[in-house]
């Protein structure tokens, strides 16, 4: 059974940085996929970041593309987001599948392994 143990959230400036980290238990980053969701009450998971192929191909979502970084290492996925904003709140997720196939990527319908989440706040 693959488990996610997320880690790296906190309170943090506007402005400032922060790097989330996902510990992958018995799961590999090869045909499969993981991803990054962020959810706030009343709306619905976004999803940030996903990769597969060892980490070689990522989509990130238009919201934080030119401000974040992904890496994929030793069994752990990390996601930097720089110049945060306000809106960049929420619980962050890390999810995986060991369904291969690079399709619906940022969906969270196409994950079946979630961790427990890790909250990020942001103020201005």
């Amino acid at each position: 059974q693959v488990k996610l143990a997320e880690s790296g959230g906190g309170a943090v400036q506007a402005g400032g940085s922060l790097t989330l980290s996902c510990r992958t238990f018995r799961f590999q980053l090869t045909s499969n996929l993981v991803a990054w969701f962020r959810h706030n009450p009343g709306k619905p998971r976004e999803g940030v970041v996903a990769a597969t192929d060892g980490g070689k191909t990522t989509l990130m979502a238009d919201s934080v593309k030119d401000r974040a970084t992904f890496l994929y290492s030793s069994g752990t996925a990390r996601l930097t987001i720089r110049s945060l904003k306000p809106e960049d709140s929420g619980t962050y997720y890390c999810a995986a599948t060991t369904v291969a196939g690079w399709y619906d990527p940022l969906s969270p319908g196409r994950y079946e392994w979630w961790g427990q989440g890790t909250q990020v706040t942001v103020s201005s």
